[in-house]
């Protein structure tokens, strides 16, 4: 039986603007807005592949609107006369998308002098005549005067929604074939259809479901009892027409170059519509079209096609010594093996590991349990009996994991290290593919591993949620019956194996190897024992301090509603604005979208400056509820109660610069310039019989300016260990440094941290309370004295608009892909990122080189016993026992300010200073 014809006209114009709208802005790595390209492409790709359930089209074709003026214009000149101007960042992308057309082997059709409608109505009419069947890909209203009952239907691909007869009927009040004459009277704002005055959709419909069409309507218009009704068809009989017309479309557009024949849907040229979403960047398309095409990709790894076009999954239990042992020998035959552990929680301190994930090619996988347990109120027992006891297959597995002719991949393998160093194995070596991803595209997107299966496998993975639950019946995934936890921790190893094979070649390609195997690889098992340590806090100094911030907050409570003249609740920003700005009718008070006055700490801090004691109170109150609420309550309760010590955890992978974040708890945001938040360090002590020793690096970013910009008067002034400040001070302002004073320094300092971060005139008035126009003279003057750091900031900006990304000192590409945003704030703040992210960047390596190269540097001196507890920016923090003090502090500093040999030769000295003491105030 031959099949029937079937023919997709996709309204591109019109789709255009819905997938504009329907993603969030989207850069390629040049720059190039491509939200509506990547939207325009993934829809079109899956026309090709299968739409509407199986009904794959025969016949393809996409048509443009070639020009805003049509034969239309000529009838009524106004119209689409109010039509806006399309926006500024989907104007570059009409001519990507008709490239994307073409790529996917797609007739693109456009003709001047007429609308796409228009040839979408003559491309219908010629199908239905040779027996077609045609889905227009469109929602928009006017194509619906084509549908016809089983031969002509609309596609909202949107919502993936036919619209035939009943749905037109739905819309308009009338059939397909009436759709004209309603909108005649009707009249379209969006086109500027004039129509006929106070006749709505409604009110059309039921004058055309009684006279039949307009001109009958019309010849009848005595009859219309409504006297403004009946004026108004009078008065505008001309203009109904002249709507006629405009809303018919015309099935006559001279379409001799395309042919029906034309339109047959084309197999994809790999090679074209690869070198297509390669240069716009669409990774995630880019997985999905490999999977589609199958293995002979031209252009594309072996590797590649065989990670991305997996046609089945086989995931395994594995509950036997037999299976877990045919594992590990085919595991020893590869030499590499994707790991992932499951356990009861997120703070590896303190979770049980529950089961091990092992994968060696793609699709293929097993999952390990080992502490599962039955589920409140369902019967597991047999399912906790399928596991090997733990004890046995650890052993078997940790001669393997520990095995240095192995390789471990992992996503995030840090956890995974410091999981199963609990059970007494030392997993090495490691490669990490979050890490892989990090050195690759830093800036550009997350490093998760739903987020890189998405963007590289085109894969949507499992979540957690799926088999744990949600909200309060969520369970741990000891609770998770097993052959569901197969099926989610079967995939994590799975995908971390496949994006391990498709990332790690881009290191040597991009010539980020070297960042890679250096920096990032070594730092991960350094990292673990850090956090595996941990650092002793005081938990009774924490109380005390948290009881005399209660104590202090009730004070200041007190004086705050005697201020206000009434109690409120001064954690509500709602009341407090009232109190502000309609009470005490303070001026300065802005509404939000909510309807309540801004308090925030600019909106605070403005009022206080201008004398109002209630905002400075209330500033103090929030400060002194932070201290306790985020340090004195929350370091208490994450006191470890096996170890008695807090373990934080470092992010290897949240900056876009490469620096570690902290977090649960962050001890790199604790504050130091306050009494109160100096008081919140001292609770950090070390060990009966050790003392804390903090090995900082002075000024290093400014240091790392001098030698990126060259500046010889800096150069020199930390050659000679000068007061670099006091220095700048001098050099700016024009003060000897023998008459140098404390506020002349400080605004100097400003301006000398403030460069780093390209600070504006505007912001450096309002740190320095001063004019902007002070603020503006006391920059320009800066760049008169140094200008190599204009120069710096110029040329630094100019590489990111040319590549898309700037560079640390040892290579590290940090990504700005907003840096020719056309929103001049995206755009701005790009630009201040890259000025800053060689230099902080650079400093981040700097210290992590060092932190690489300490554990080894301390052993061979001698000093196991030293030990790294944190690090926060430029500060590393250790533990040592008294007696071991002395030989440590030469071998700190020496692995510091030296840790950028034999890479890099500064052309400025690094300089580390150290401080001891019993708590970690009194060693800063």
């Amino acid at each position: 039986m031959t099949k029937t014809p079937h023919l997709y006209l996709v309204d591109g114009s019109g789709y255009i603007f819905r997938a504009y709208h329907a993603l969030p802005p989207m850069t390629r790595p040049d720059g190039t807005p491509v939200n509506a390209v990547f939207g325009f492409s993934n829809m079109l790709f899956k026309l090709l592949k299968d739409v509407n359930e199986g009904a794959a089209p025969t016949h393809l074709a996409v048509v443009f609107d070639a020009a805003r003026r049509t034969f239309r214009n000529d009838l009524y000149e106004d119209y689409k006369a109010n039509r806006p101007e399309a926006p500024e960042d989907l104007v570059p992308q009409f001519p990507l998308i008709r490239e994307a057309v073409k790529a996917f082997s797609v007739p693109a059709i456009e003709l001047e002098g007429y609308e796409a409608d228009d040839i979408i109505a003559t491309l219908t009419k010629k199908a239905r005549e040779k027996g077609f069947k045609v889905t227009i890909v469109s929602s928009d209203k006017d194509l619906m005067q084509l549908v016809d009952d089983a031969v002509v239907t609309l596609l909202d691909p949107m919502k993936n929604r036919r619209i035939g007869p009943d749905e037109v009927r739905e819309k308009f009040g009338v059939g397909p074939d009436k759709v004209i004459e309603v909108q005649a009277l009707c009249g379209d704002a969006s086109d500027n259809v004039p129509g006929v005055p106070g006749i709505g959709p409604k009110t059309a419909a039921q004058l055309i479901q009684q006279y039949g069409d307009v001109e009958s309507l019309l010849a009848h218009t005595h009859e219309i009892r409504q006297p403004k009704r009946r004026a108004n068809l009078l008065a505008h009989a001309e203009a109904a027409r002249l709507s006629k017309r405009l809303v018919t479309l015309d099935p006559d557009v001279p379409l001799d170059d395309w042919p029906l024949e034309a339109l047959e849907v084309r197999a994809l040229d790999p090679e074209r519509v690869l070198a297509f979403v390669d240069a716009n960047g669409f990774k995630s398309l880019r997985a999905r079209l490999i999977a589609h095409l199958g293995e002979a990709v031209p252009g594309t790894r072996p590797e590649e096609a065989e990670t991305i076009a997996v046609k089945e999954i086989d995931y395994e239990t594995v509950d036997t010594m037999d299976a877990l042992r045919r594992w590990i020998a085919r595991i020893e035959e590869v030499g590499i093996v994707a790991v992932d552990t499951e356990t009861t929680g997120l703070n590896p301190a303190s979770a049980e590991l529950v089961g091990i994930s092992l994968s060696v090619e793609a699709g293929r996988a097993a999952y390990l349990p080992l502490r599962h347990r039955p589920r409140d109120g369902l019967d597991l027992e047999a399912a906790t009996l399928r596991q090997i006891p733990p004890a046995e297959a650890l052993a078997a597995l940790k001669p393997l994991l520990e095995d240095a002719s192995i390789l471990k991949v992992g996503q995030n393998i840090k956890y995974d290290l410091a999981v199963l160093a609990r059970e007494g194995i030392a997993v090495a070596p490691i490669d990490d593919t979050m890490l892989i991803s990090y050195v690759l595209e830093a800036g550009l997107h997350g490093h998760g591993l739903d987020e890189l299966a998405k963007l590289h496998l085109g894969i949507e993975p499992m979540t957690f949620k799926a088999v744990a639950g949600r909200g309060k019946a969520q369970v741990t995934f000891d609770r998770v019956p097993i052959e569901e936890a197969t099926r989610y921790a079967a995939e994590d190893a799975d995908l971390a194996g496949r994006l391990h094979r498709l990332l790690k070649p881009r290191l040597v390609a991009e010539g980020l190897r070297t960042l890679y195997e250096t920096i990032e690889r070594p730092l991960v098992p350094v990292i673990a024992e850090m956090e595996r340590h941990g650092i002793r806090v005081d938990r009774a100094e924490l109380n005390r301090l948290s009881a005399e911030f209660a104590r202090k907050m009730a004070a200041l409570e007190a004086e705050i509603h005697a201020l206000a003249g009434e109690p409120f609740n001064l954690a509500s920003p709602a009341q407090l604005g009232e109190i502000l700005f309609v009470k005490m009718g303070l001026a300065g008070g802005k509404k939000s979208k909510s309807g309540a006055y801004s308090t925030s700490a600019s909106v605070l801090e403005k009022l206080a400056e201008e004398g109002h004691e209630l905002p400075r109170r209330v500033l103090e109150w929030r400060q002194l509820a932070k201290l306790k609420s985020t340090y004195a309550d929350a370091l208490a309760a994450a006191i470890n109660p096996r170890t008695g010590r807090v373990h934080t955890s470092y992010s290897l992978a949240n900056t876009t610069t490469g620096r570690l974040a902290s977090t649960d708890p962050n001890l790199q945001n604790i504050p130091v310039r306050t009494e109160e938040g100096r008081r919140i360090r001292r609770a950090f002590i070390a060990e009966p019989g050790c003392r804390l020793l903090s090995a900082d690096y002075s000024q290093i970013e400014l240091r790392i300016l001098a030698h990126m910009a060259d500046v010889a008067a800096l150069r020199e002034a930390f050659a000679e260990g000068l007061d670099i400040h006091a220095m700048t001070a001098s050099e700016v302002f024009g003060v000897p440094l023998a008459e140098m004073d404390p506020l002349t320094r400080r605004r100097a300092k400003a301006i000398n941290f403030g460069i780093i971060y390209g600070i504006s005139a505007f912001g450096l008035a309002r740190q320095l309370d001063i004019s902007r126009e002070e603020a503006a003279a006391y920059i320009e003057t800066y760049f008169k004295r140094f200008p190599g750091i204009r120069d710096y900031m110029e040329a630094t900006k100019a590489t990111a608009r040319e590549k898309g990304h700037v560079e640390t000192l040892f290579g590290r590409r940090v990504h700005t892909p907003d840096i020719k945003s056309k929103n001049p704030n995206q755009r701005g703040f790009a630009e201040r990122a890259a000025i800053n992210a060689p230099i902080q960047g650079s400093a981040a390596d700097i210290i992590k080189r060092a932190m690489v190269r300490m554990p080894a540097a301390l052993a061979s001196a001698g000093l196991e016993n030293v030990k790294m507890l944190l690090q926060v920016h430029d500060e590393l923090i250790f533990e040592a026992p008294t007696a071991s003090l002395e030989a440590a502090q030469p071998v700190i500093r020496e692995t510091m300010e030296g840790a950028c040999a034999p890479t890099l030769r500064l052309s400025v000295p690094l300089v580390v200073d150290i401080g001891v003491g019993g708590n970690w105030a009194e060693a800063h």
